[in-house]
């Protein structure tokens, strides 16, 4: 009876072996593939803290071009919604970049403020990113120095314009996601101080008292001619509902708080983003664009146009 016991829980077991053998072909064998990447703490001394990054590591060997991928408004400190909502990982495991995203940054629009802020305290994120990182990519992870670009959502797709625009020596292309490239301008910078306050902080510590201050230096608009030669890749829809019924008012799913954080947002974005088109074909830009009379804003719809400026702007520029 023992034999036959034995005998039963070696089978078992074997059997056992043979699921888990099946399951990790399943997972690891023949499911998506991973970036291979690195989670890095970089000291800021501009802000006086240390930073959580993520590096998505380049494919091959040798130096490779790095995209810089910024959050959004609510950007958590312990990670970062493109890591979050997005398939980044698996979309960059067989590309030639490094891929960097920090963690942090809600409510700063990535920029460099004038002074302190009481609840969103020391803010340098201009100088983190364009002096204080580039070193530690170089260093560490082999990034050439050289081909960079930074892309962002809503946010953040301002930010990056931002930067691209006061640092032209440093990125040679940059993606603007549902952002706001219209700052100065009554209603959009309203907009912003309210976006602002809604994470605590005050944009008069960010800018200066609006519409004197840095207001106008970090309006992409007034300064779109200093995009001249670079990729550049814009999208927006227009807050309308496509196929999801929640943000619907006709139908009977209808969510009104999903409404709110979704519709009004991408119709503000949408026009800005059309004035930013318009004003940089005039000023002899030739960015790829996306806008549509649909889509809300949300992840599903960045994620599809990282990939689309990918292909068309950030892959061919960076060499990648």
């Amino acid at each position: 009876m023992s034999k036959v016991i034995r005998r039963a829980r070696v089978l078992v077991l074997g059997l056992v072996a043979v699921l888990a053998a099946g399951l990790t072909a399943v997972f690891a064998g023949g499911g998506v593939a991973q970036a291979d990447s690195a989670l890095v703490y970089v000291h800021s001394n501009a802000m006086n803290k240390t930073v959580p990054v993520k590096v998505l590591k380049a494919a091959g060997g040798g130096p490779a071009p790095t995209l810089y991928l910024l959050d959004g408004l609510r950007a958590p400190d312990n990670n970062n919604g493109w890591l979050i909502e997005t398939d980044v990982e698996q979309f960059f495991a067989d590309k030639r970049v490094n891929v960097v995203i920090p963690f942090g940054g809600g409510g700063s629009f990535y920029t460099d403020w004038q002074q302190p802020d009481p609840v969103l305290g020391v803010n340098k994120w201009e100088t983190f990113l364009t002096k204080e990182l580039p070193p530690v990519m170089a260093d560490q992870f082999g990034s050439d120095g050289v081909n960079n670009a930074v892309a962002g959502l809503s946010m953040s797709g301002t930010s990056a314009l931002n930067l691209a625009i006061n640092n032209p020596d440093f990125y040679k292309a940059v993606g603007s996601f549902s952002g706001y490239p219209v700052v100065s301008s009554p209603g959009f910078a309203q907009g912003i101080q309210v976006s602002v306050a809604e994470m605590g902080g005050s944009a008069s510590n960010m800018w200066g008292t609006w519409p004197l201050g840095d207001w106008t230096r970090n309006d992409p608009i007034l300064n779109v001619g200093k995009l001249q030669g670079k990729g550049v890749y814009i999208s927006s829809g227009s807050g309308a509902p496509s196929s999801d019924p929640t943000v619907n008012p006709a139908s009977s799913s209808f969510d009104p708080v999903k409404f709110a954080q979704m519709v009004p947002l991408e119709t503000a974005a949408g026009i800005s983003s059309r004035m930013f088109v318009a004003a940089a074909q005039a000023a002899g830009v030739n960015p790829q664009v996306h806008i549509t009379s649909q889509g809300t804003h949300w992840w599903t719809y960045w994620q599809d146009r990282l990939k689309e400026a990918w292909f068309g702007t950030f892959a061919p520029v960076l060499g990648a």
